[in-house]
Formats: structure tokens, sequence, C-alpha cells
């Protein structure tokens, strides 16, 4: 048996995992690497053949996981995607958005004398996705699901988003028993409408996350005192706008739940939020779709007070002109939209007319990339561009992990713990700061620590 580590390794994004089992190959994630700025060419280059891959299990939507799945059809693949349920439904509203994404890339530049756009080309189209998505089978979590003769699977709830699950293999390699488990993203316990991570079986090999080794969650404040907090200062101590940029899936889900359950209480007076996002609506619609699967916080809510993700002077804004008058709002309000990172999506435009404006705060509730806008604005550029256009930084600028999706450091070791004594634990999907930490914590505890480099094989 054999792993090589293909992405995600000594840096975020771009899981994917490759392992062999004989001649049997499965990848464990396909997802976009977006680092480098010329990331649309680099992620169509893979280090193996896509048509020699014979299955491939997705741990979660997020597209840093998901995002490369199309490409991988396009050239070549023919296998299926084994996911939960949710993580299906919640993908295919991501890889569509993706081929928007790309088509304005390659539409920004004048045409060509020969008519074509002079943008970068773009990875994938809407025929690859549908392609993607008539490859998923859906699988219940905590239901092993027999592979062939020698591989089972089975997914453990994880948090972090509506689906996400752990990768449990169990492998008869040459008539010997191995596990291995892939954790996808870990989530926290007690956060917004998703359940707590479900303890992780005893295993012989662990492929671990460790976006926050080295870091821990703020404690000595809770989400609902923070975003009141927030609120009061950015809303009604002065005239003023509250942007939140959250991904439309996941975050944006919670946040307004947590929204829901602040005003609901009457800790703050009526103020309107927009939630300015269409795929934040359809994703919204899979939650209700998947209701038995949310945290029984949101179930009880739902008994007692109603729809979770929808309350007085909440509007979920979908067209562009919708959009627009979101714009012209001059009472103070809330405005949530895509993306988190900024990259992308109608954030840009509340962004391009309220970065100078004195009485705007900007709140990031989510980890931001190194290169991309919002890790910009978070370490204090003066000038950003937006929309080809310099512009100098008036507004406040504001953080929080309070809503991160991902377990701490303490997470992370707790998880990890959880498989017993493994014989080798790798740690991916992290800054080097985060890998080094996590790793020194889980050497101390006696564990056996691999930070893998990008094309790292290891037998097993």
């Amino acid at each position: 048996m054999k792993l090589t580590f293909w992405g995600a390794a000594q840096q975020v994004t771009g899981s994917m995992h490759l392992l062999e089992i004989g001649y049997y190959k499965i990848l464990i994630d396909c997802g976009l690497d977006y680092e480098k700025e010329t990331y649309q060419e680099e992620n169509q280059q893979f280090p193996f053949d896509p048509s020699s891959i014979n299955l491939v299990i997705l741990t979660h939507a997020h597209i840093d996981h998901s995002g490369n799945l199309p490409t991988l059809v396009r050239m070549g693949f023919g296998g299926q995607v084994l996911c939960t349920p949710p993580t299906a439904d919640l993908t295919s509203i991501l890889l569509f958005d993706s081929v928007e994404l790309f088509l304005r890339k390659a539409g920004r530049k004048p045409r060509t004398k020969h008519g074509n756009f002079s943008g970068p080309k773009p990875l994938y189209l809407h025929k690859h996705v549908m392609d993607t998505i008539d490859r998923f089978v859906t699988i219940a979590f905590n239901k092993p699901f027999k592979i062939n003769g020698d591989i089972t699977l089975t997914f453990v709830p994880v948090g972090h988003l509506l689906g996400a699950a752990a990768a449990i293999l169990t492998i008869n390699d040459n008539g010997i028993e191995k596990k291995i488990a892939f954790t996808g993203d870990i989530g926290r316990e007690n956060y917004p409408v998703l359940v707590n991570p479900e303890p992780l079986p005893e295993v012989d090999y662990v492929v671990s996350e460790a976006t926050y080794g080295g870091r821990m969650h703020t404690k000595d404040q809770t989400l609902e005192e923070r975003l009141v907090q927030e609120i009061t200062e950015a809303c009604i101590k002065s005239p003023g706008r509250l942007i939140i940029p959250a991904f439309s899936i996941g975050r944006t889900q919670s946040l307004v739940f947590a929204l829901n359950q602040i005003f609901t209480k009457k800790l703050l007076p009526p103020i309107q939020i927009f939630v300015d996002s269409p795929m934040a609506v359809q994703a919204t619609d899979v939650y209700r779709k998947h209701h038995n699967l949310v945290n029984q916080e949101a179930k009880d809510f739902y008994r007692t007070m109603g729809d979770e993700f929808e309350f007085e002077h909440l509007a979920y804004v979908q067209t562009m002109k919708e959009s627009k008058d979101v714009s012209n709002y001059f009472d103070p309000c809330i405005i949530i939209s895509s993306a988190g990172m900024l990259e992308g999506g109608r954030i840009q435009d509340h962004l391009y007319y309220n970065i100078q404006n004195y009485y705007c705060t900007i709140l990031f509730i989510g980890y931001c990339a190194k290169g991309t806008l919002g890790y910009k604005l978070l370490s204090g550029a003066p000038i950003v561009r937006i929309k080809d256009r310099e512009m100098m930084v008036y507004a406040t600028i504001r953080q929080t992990d309070l809503l991160s999706g991902h377990g701490d450091h303490n997470d992370l070791v707790k998880t990890i713990k959880q498989t017993g004594q493994p014989k080798k634990v790798f740690l991916v999907h992290g800054e080097d700061k985060s890998l080094q930490s996590l790793s020194m914590a889980l050497q101390q505890d006696g564990f056996n620590v691999e930070v893998p480099e990008r094309g790292a094989v290891f037998e097993l």
C-alpha cells in the first residue's frame, strides 16, 4: 500500500492524496490549489494520469477539497466520486459557481483579433461540472460501504461544514488488515448549526489537517457577545454599516442563525440585514433539505421559533439590481456577502463603494490565504486594488475567529489522540508555522509525525 501527497502538502489549499492498494488507485479529495497567481494553469497539470484513478473520495464540499474534480473528469477520470449527500449537493453549487468565476476572468481582457477571450482559459465549463455530478455516489454517515473485496469506507461526521466527514478506510493488504483515517477538515464543538465532531476510531495511519496548529480560538468571549459588540460599534453608536465577508456555503448559514438568535432575544434594536449572495440562497435550501443533520440546538430552535434562516429585517438579495439597491441603502445595516477572502463575488462591489467610507466596518470571520485581497486588508495594507483601481483604505478592518469552522490546536490534538497509537501521523493543510507547532506537540506526546513535501511517497 502506497500513499503519495499531491496537494495541501506544506501549504493550505489544494488537498489531494493518492492511495494505491496494489493496482487500485484512490484519490482522496481533488481541490483547487489557489496559492499561486497562475493557479488556473497550475491546476490542470496533474502529476499522474487522471484516467488511471479508479475512485475519488470527497471529504467535504469546500473548493480547496473539491474544486478540481471537473478538471480531473475533463482529462480522463471515469470512476465514481464517493461523498455524503449534503456534500454532493453543496459541491454542485460550488462547482457551477467556479465556472462563472473562470468565465469572468477569461473575459476581463479585450477579445483577440480572432474573437477569443485573451484572459486565462477556464479550467472547466458547465458540461464538465455536469459530467462530474453524474459520478457522485452518496453514502450516509457511519454506514460501512464496501468499495471492493479488500476495501471498506466509513464516513464519520467532523463538523466544519454540513456533510463534512473524515474518511476511514479499512483495507485488506495481502492478508493484513490496515486502517487509515483522512480527517478532511476538522470542525469545532458548539458551532452554530453544525454537529460536534465525532470521535475517530483507532487506526494505523492518520492524515490530518493542521490549519490551526499552534493557535487557540478565543475563549474569553462568546460569539453572541462579539457580534453584539461589533454591531453596536458599527451600526448603533454611529450610523454606519457592517460588512461581513462570508463564504456563501457554511459560514453564512451559521452567521445568519447566530444573528437570528440575537434579534429573537432582543439583545439589539432591529437593524436591516442583507445576505447578498444567490449562492447562499441555494446553500441555505440544502441546509433545509438535510435538516436532520444539523445540531440539536438548531433543531430545537426550529421547533419553537421556526426557520433558523428566516427572520424579520433579514433580506436575501438575488438580482444585481437588488444588490445595487443595497449599495444605495443609507440607513445603518449589516451586509453579508461572499466570497470570504474577497477574491470574487458581490463582496467586491460592496468593498468598492465602502472601502473609503469612514463609517464602514469590515469584519472578517474566516481564514484568508496569502495573496488574497482579504489577507492584504488584514495585514494592514493602506492601499488595495479593487476592480482595477487603487483605493485608500479608510474603513475599519476587524477580525474574529469565533466563527472559524476549523478546530484549534487542542481540537486537532484531541482528534489525533482518539485514533490510539497510529504508526504514523501525516500533517497537511496548514501553513509552515502551524504544521511545525502541531508536529512538535504530537511528537512530545509520543506520536511518529511526518510533514510531507509535495510528491512525497510512503509505503504503508
